[in-house]
């Protein structure tokens, strides 16, 4: 018990390190610039609370829980040898784990023109096939980079024949169905098979199931687009909630919180069903460890249910009206370089960030630090924010940035490091995780409607920009450290052989 409490001692000076300075900036911004009502800002103070308390609990749970969960399943799956049950399980996995994001539900319900439930299940099937793709891959070793062109050429292919309005949302959906609830469990899925391989390429391969599960609803969605042929979508505005007093505020949460429970219930189900077939199949976990397991799921569903909560009640209404104020100013171009420093801090407070940035550095010992990727990742999401607000202000079609940022991600990965480019493709789906569809996408959807924009085709778009930009930072900070790698290794070779002339001129010399 000592350690779980060091834990969360831990985890807690983190937390708080990510949300406060999303919180502080967002006051400035109040007491400045854009006033908002005070109904407003005692939602989202509330909702900073249930934000920081669930991050905490979300954090602890996921190191007690999943990350042993996700490295048991993928171990004791490979171990199986027979290639068409791993098959079959992962992509039974993909499917059931998928279909429980409760970003995915958000997604469906912002696409009238296509059934909920069909474009739920097409996504879910999307992910399935991709996770064996990424499976396969990883067994047999292929090169990421290669499949990473050959689908994502596929992707734009396609795109001119989907309709306009349509394209956003389908690269949204890549970042979106990659939330808080698969990205753990499948990162350490990947963990676990490459620990039964032996050669010097595993720990490398470890990466890229993330990256390779955001390709699937990106094809899926796509395809749906030309199947249903989907025309313009409903602009709906967020409900700005009216609060008279305390005892409403508390309502306000309270009718809410049932509501993530059920959602969070549903989702969590699976992955315990799937464990608990492993377990029961394997055997080889003991009782103290499975205790353990235990108390960190019942944390993680604590912590994803008021981080849910705090981030949807509170956050997506102030992010709506921040954006309406400040693009109604007479300078909206300001919305941009505010965009930019939001950027920079939010993506500290997205709950798989924490996750990812801690495997990689244990994974590559110590060579890429948690805090080098984390500073990646905030200038990432920083550029992607201030460009998807030239878009909210301008409308410029979100292709004239897709195009040339995946053309210069793909081709950077030629000459990065393997791990790297892995590493990258993964944060892109890591970074774009609850807190931007909670407080980014109403904030630039706020900014379109004060400036009479179509929301559908210049607000949405946001969490695919987010997916995109860490891509090219990652695989750039990958290059620079190969550049400062070959140069120490000029400059040992050169000093040795600096040293060996000094040598032979010491022995001429005594001659």
């Amino acid at each position: 018990m000592h350690s779980i409490h060091s834990t969360f001692k831990e985890k807690f000076s983190e937390t708080l390190k990510a949300v406060l300075p999303i919180l502080l900036i967002v006051l400035l911004l109040c007491f400045s610039i854009a006033p908002i009502p005070p109904s407003i800002l005692m939602t989202f103070l509330t909702g900073a609370v249930l934000l920081i308390i669930g991050m905490l609990f979300f954090n602890v749970g996921v190191e007690l829980s999943m990350t042993p969960m996700g490295e048991r399943v993928g171990t004791i799956m490979t171990k199986s040898k027979n290639l068409v049950v791993i098959v079959l399980i992962s992509f039974i996995m993909g499917f059931v784990i998928t279909v429980s994001e409760p970003d995915l539900q958000v997604l469906a319900q912002q696409v009238p023109s296509i059934p909920n439930m069909v474009l739920i299940l097409a996504v879910a099937a999307g992910v399935g096939a991709f996770l064996v793709f990424a499976l396969l891959r990883m067994l047999f070793g292929i090169p990421l980079p290669k499949l990473l062109v050959l689908f994502y050429i596929v992707i734009f292919a396609l795109t001119p024949l989907v309709p306009a309005d349509f394209l956003a949302i389908a690269f949204d959906s890549g970042g979106v169905t990659t939330g808080p609830m698969t990205v753990p469990f499948i990162m350490a899925f990947g963990v676990g098979i490459s620990a039964i391989r032996y050669d010097k390429h595993a720990a490398d391969d470890s990466f890229g199931l993330v990256s390779m599960c955001s390709i699937g609803p990106i094809l899926a969605v796509l395809i749906l687009g030309m199947i249903f042929n989907p025309g313009s979508a409903e602009q709906v505005s967020e409900a700005i909630p009216v609060i008279d007093n305390t005892v409403d505020l508390w309502k306000l949460f309270a009718v809410e919180i049932p509501h993530y429970m059920e959602e969070m219930t549903v989702s969590l189900l699976p992955i315990v069903f799937f464990f608990a077939l492993f377990q029961l199949a394997a055997r080889d976990i003991n009782k103290r460890s499975l205790i353990k397991i235990a108390i960190g799921l019942v944390y993680t569903y604590i912590g994803l249910v008021l981080f849910l909560t705090g981030a949807n009640v509170g956050f997506m209404p102030a992010g709506n009206y921040l954006g309406q104020t400040i693009a109604g100013l007479s300078y909206p171009w300001i919305i941009v370089p505010i965009g930019v420093v939001i950027g920079y801090f939010i993506v500290k407070a997205e709950p798989a960030v924490f996750v990812l940035t801690k495997q990689v550095e244990e994974m590559t010992s110590g060579g890429i630090s948690a805090k080098a990727m984390g500073n990646g990742l905030s200038i990432a999401v920083s550029v992607s924010v201030g460009l998807a607000m030239i878009r909210v202000v301008t409308g410029i079609s979100i292709l004239w940035f897709l195009v040339p940022g995946y053309a210069i991600a793909l081709g950077i990965s030629f000459f990065v490091p393997k791990i790297y480019t892995a590493i990258a493709f993964d944060s892109g789906g890591v970074a774009s995780g609850p807190m931007t569809a909670t407080f980014l996408l109403p904030f630039a959807m706020g900014a379109c409607e004060a400036l009479g924009g179509n929301i559908i085709t210049d607000a949405f778009g946001i969490v695919a920009m987010v997916a995109m930009t860490p891509l090219i930072t990652i695989q750039v900070m990958g290059l620079i450290s190969k550049l400062r790698e070959n140069k120490l290794h000029k400059d040992i070779a050169g000093h040795a052989e600096h040293v060996a002339l000094d040598f032979g001129d010491m022995e001429i010399i005594e001659l």
